[in-house]
């Protein structure tokens, strides 16, 4: 594991030097929301040292259930009208303070979110319920490394301009699919290019964007972390890409599907267990398949992870659109199976040595990934505890293989997966089971009541 320091991060006394010299003015002091948005406050650097970083910060609880218009959304028994909708703390993580050097002379800062009233950790809070499974992790004496491979597609219309045509007849920055396409991606490294460097210079260590299947779209790889790291760091990568973007008078998008035409983007989630000391790794193996015949406890991680795939997916696939991505020939997963650098199966095995890890092709680039490394995490180690077994390797297209579990084909099966699951009620707790279901009820019930164009070019004359 790489323990060097990373460019861009900031101890406190830096940081109050830094404000003394006036290098920076502003704080941005931030958590993740339900859908994985950061939310918050500009705090004034000399507030920030004097107040902020000793006593936290105030915000409604309401953020916290609440759409994505800002609707507060009735049916929560975590806040309510008739609760008032109180306060809950921002308490600042220091060891997520780091430059956003996007921004002039800003910093930012990764809140957890406390109850007001017992200091205690938010339960239905993203970085919370991720923090809880890294403790369950700890107690057995692993630590938890991660990636995560993020796609968005980049668009010439600014968002002002993809606004006012409603999001329909967009412009892809690329006329052609363009796969590891340098030539493309040169179109596209005015924006590219400033989100790489500027997440590098962030205390987001980049490794390479390349072109992907699709026109106009690009993945960027980060550095692989511990895992609540990793959350941050794709929370922030997607905050300022877009706000990146925006400076450039262009558009990106993180949806998992937003053309019918067009390849979806995905998050392919990376695992590995190391020690607690986070120096040596525990799914050993100088090639692929040794480690499950020789290793119990990778075997068991890919067996849990397996096992509960259905039953945790709105986690890694949570709004109607996201489903819209898992299609054939479309290198999304369809089946359930795993096989070793084969991208038509769910879970693929890849890397040697310390880097070798399990890969899940399931979660797409709109998944919050707090709640999605969270449900990886229960599900491996609960393959540990019970020593689930995975089923054999899969040879050949698992598009082809019917006979293969298959994923939830919509939000309406994913949510009557997990609704069922008295696994995920346990280990997540039935609160906080009980939050999020109705979240991703809300999301569909949204869908719901809308009537889409879609519908109104296939039904006004003809029907």
């Amino acid at each position: 594991m790489n323990t060097s320091p990373v460019r861009g991060m900031l101890h406190v006394e830096t940081l109050k030097q830094m404000i003394h010299d006036e290098q920076v003015e502003t704080v941005l002091t931030v958590f993740p929301d339900l859908y994985g948005r950061l939310l918050g406050k500009r705090v004034t650097g000399h507030y920030f040292i004097e107040q902020v970083l000793e006593q936290a910060l105030h915000a409604c609880d309401y953020l916290l259930a609440c759409d994505m218009e800002m609707d507060p959304v009735p049916g929560y028994t975590f806040t309510s009208w008739a609760k008032g909708y109180g306060d809950f703390r921002l308490v600042p993580d220091a060891q997520t303070l780091r430059l956003a050097s996007w921004l002039d002379k800003t910093a930012i800062v990764i809140c957890d979110v406390h109850d007001e009233d017992t200091g205690t950790l938010v339960d239905v809070a993203p970085r919370s319920i991720l923090r809880k499974q890294l403790a369950a992790a700890a107690e057995r004496g692993y630590t938890v490394m991660g990636a995560s491979e993020l796609e968005l597609y980049v668009f010439a219309d600014s968002f002002a301009e993809a606004a006012r045509k409603k999001y329909v007849d967009l412009k892809p920055y690329g006329e052609y699919i363009e796969d590891y396409h340098i030539l493309q991606g040169t179109k596209e490294e005015f924006v590219i290019g400033a989100i790489r460097h500027h997440l590098d210079r962030s205390g987001v260590p980049v490794e390479f964007s390349k072109g992907e299947w699709g026109p106009g779209q690009q993945e960027i790889n980060l550095r692989y972390a511990e895992v609540l790291e990793m959350a941050d760091r794709h929370v922030l990568y997607k905050h300022a890409a877009k706000e990146i973007a925006l400076q450039k008078n262009c558009a990106v998008t993180f949806m998992a599907k937003w053309d019918e035409r067009y390849a979806g983007s995905g998050m392919h989630v990376h695992a590995s267990l190391w020690d607690k000391a986070g120096t040596k790794a525990l799914f050993p193996g100088n090639e692929p398949l040794g480690p499950l015949q020789t290793s119990p406890l990778f075997r068991h991680f890919l067996g849990g992870w397996m096992a509960h795939l259905r039953e945790l997916f709105p986690f890694y696939a949570p709004y109607p659109s996201s489903y819209k991505r898992f299609r054939a020939g479309s290198f999304a997963p369809t089946g359930i199976a795993w096989s070793c650098d084969n991208r038509t199966s769910g879970f693929r095995i890849v890397g040697h040595g310390s880097s070798l890890r399990i890969e899940c092709r399931a979660p797409g680039a709109d998944a919050n990934p707090y709640l999605a490394f969270a449900a990886t995490l229960a599900a491996g180690l609960d393959g540990i505890e019970k020593q689930i077994e995975p089923p054999g390797m899969f040879l050949g297209d698992v598009y082809g293989a019917l006979d293969l579990p298959q994923v939830p084909h919509s939000l309406v099966e994913g949510i009557r997966e997990l609704e069922n699951s008295a696994w995920a009620r346990d280990v997540f707790g039935s609160d906080v089971l009980e939050h999020y279901l109705h979240f991703f009820r809300t999301e569909q019930r949204k869908f719901d009541e809308v009537v889409t164009s879609w519908e109104r070019a296939r039904y006004f004359e003809r029907a």
